[in-house]
Parts: structure tokens; C-alpha cells; sequence
């Protein structure tokens, strides 16, 4: 079995992270949600006044440990760093590195398969309805205890859409060989078990213990 290296591409709240994790703990994979590097990119930029190509440019590992880049505003945050070419160019490397690993690696995000890994021999691009990324996005916030409404959650999800697919930099989209998992009538478990199939047939299973 070749180096196993799985790119994973989609919009906001496909399920393309929770996959992610699955899959890597699956096949006992290291894995790197790159939306957390434009999220602390963008968080930093915006609470320190600091360039975001400069932030960007001195982004280390711990950084993408604080709580707060997993709030809807770091990741509107992000969405917006995202679209500047000097801040993709200065996370490619850190990007290449992880997925250049010994051994293999799960990366997740939105230009993987097009940009940071075109060679990944798994490609993965994980949709859904604006609809129900929407109301996924909706439940999310109400379970961390907020009060959101739907309406606007559906009109923010649609703007981030326009804005990571239209951007001239990386463009939000589908490699030509990715494998399409629609995943709007898909819970985890059936998201999940598709890929595994996907997978299988292109002949990288778990080693056996």
C-alpha cells in the first residue's frame, strides 16, 4: 500500500472535519483541520492589529490551541484572511510539512486536493445543502448555549460560500478526481462508512494488528 495521504475539501459545516478526525483515527493518522490556521490567522489579525500575512507568517502548532478559534467569529475571521494571496503563500509550507510526514497524514480544508496536496492518492470533497449546513450550524450554536437566528445563520453560510468560492486565491472547489460525498441526508456513521468504501476500493484498509 502506498504513503496514505487523505485531502479532504468543503464548505462550512459539510461534516468534512468530524470525517476527518474519523478517518485518521481510523487509520492511526495525524490530522490537521487547516480552517484553524486562517482562523487563528484571521482571530489574531483582528485582536492585535497585526498584518495577517505577518501573522501568518510567525504561525506555530500552539497556536491553534486557543478555545476561541472554534467561535463562529474567528471562523468569519478566517473566511476573510483566507482570500489574501500573501497569508495562503505564507501557510503553504507549514501545510506541505504536515502532509509530507513519514506517515501520511489526514488534512482537511479547502484547497487540499487542489493546491496544498494535488498528488494525495485519497481525495475526498465533502458537500451538502446551504440548507442543511445551515441548520447544522444553527443546532451547533444553540447547544454551545447561544440564542441564533436562523435567518442569519443561513445568510452568513451563504455569504462565506460566495466568498471562499469566488476568491482569485485557491478557490473553493472540487479536484477533478476527487470522490463527491453529498452528505445532506448523511449522518456521521453513513458519511463516514461511504468513505471507508471509497477507500477500500482504492485499496488502502487499516493494517491488521
Amino acid at each position: 500500500m502506498s504513503r496514505l495521504v487523505v485531502a479532504i475539501d468543503g464548505p462550512s459545516a459539510s461534516g468534512k472535519g468530524t470525517l476527518a478526525r474519523r478517518l485518521a483515527g481510523h487509520f492511526g493518522l495525524p490530522h490537521l483541520d487547516t480552517g484553524l490556521l486562517y482562523r487563528a490567522v484571521g482571530w489574531r489579525a483582528e485582536q492585535s492589529g497585526e498584518s495577517p500575512a505577518d501573522v501568518a507568517a510567525s504561525l506555530q502548532a500552539q497556536d491553534l490551541a486557543d478555545p476561541c478559534l472554534r467561535s463562529d467569529e474567528a471562523g468569519q475571521a478566517g473566511s476573510r484572511v483566507a482570500a489574501l494571496p500573501d497569508v495562503r503563500a505564507n501557510l503553504l509550507a507549514f501545510q506541505r510539512r504536515f502532509a509530507g510526514q513519514a506517515s501520511g497524514a489526514v488534512l482537511d480544508g479547502r484547497d487540499i486536493g487542489t493546491v496544498i496536496c494535488p498528488d494525495a492518492p485519497v481525495k475526498l470533497f465533502v458537500t451538502a445543502s446551504v440548507a442543511a449546513r445551515a441548520e447544522r450550524r444553527y443546532q451547533e450554536l444553540r447547544e454551545r448555549g447561544a440564542d441564533p437566528i436562523r435567518s442569519r445563520v443561513l445568510a452568513e453560510m451563504a455569504e462565506r460560500d460566495r466568498r471562499d468560492s469566488e476568491r482569485a486565491a485557491a478557490p473553493l472547489k472540487a479536484a477533478p478526481d476527487a470522490y463527491l460525498l453529498d452528505t445532506s441526508d448523511m449522518d456521521a456513521d453513513a458519511a463516514f462508512a461511504a468513505a471507508l468504501a471509497f477507500m477500500a476500493g482504492k485499496g488502502f484498509r487499516p493494517a491488521g494488528p
